[in-house]
């Protein structure tokens, strides 16, 4: 089992896999249908005040990623997930999905990292 990202705008590159929006707010533009969504765990995604604060700036990503792992920590959504995945490693891959534009500096990305870590 792999856990691997995609952005939820492009078109979907592994349908063969479990399919998580971990974005709070819906994708703009994008149905329900066409998402091709298992699961939409919204309250995974960073807290409304820090996805705001970080505003996708590149340059506050060291100190989003510290301030979203604190979020993590406390959070249940984050607990839900890690059962899923481990629920979900016989059937395949797990793909977080996200909204972003930046692929390398978002949540998701963060999220696999620390996936990665817990679920050893």
């Amino acid at each position: 089992m792999a856990i691997k990202l995609e952005r939820i705008y492009t078109k979907p590159a592994d349908l063969d896999g479990y399919r998580i929006l971990v974005d709070r707010l819906w994708p703009r533009g994008i149905s329900k249908v066409n998402a091709h969504l298992d699961l939409w765990l919204k309250e995974v995604g960073p807290s409304t005040e820090l996805r705001k604060w970080f505003n996708h700036d590149a340059d506050k990503f060291p100190e989003f990623k510290q301030r979203y792992l604190k979020e993590l920590q406390d959070n249940d959504a984050y607990q839900q997930l890690l059962t899923t995945i481990k629920e979900q490693s016989t059937n395949g891959n797990v793909i977080l999905l996200y909204g972003a534009k930046d692929p390398d500096h978002n949540q998701a990305v963060i999220l696999q990292e620390q996936l990665s870590k817990d679920l050893k």
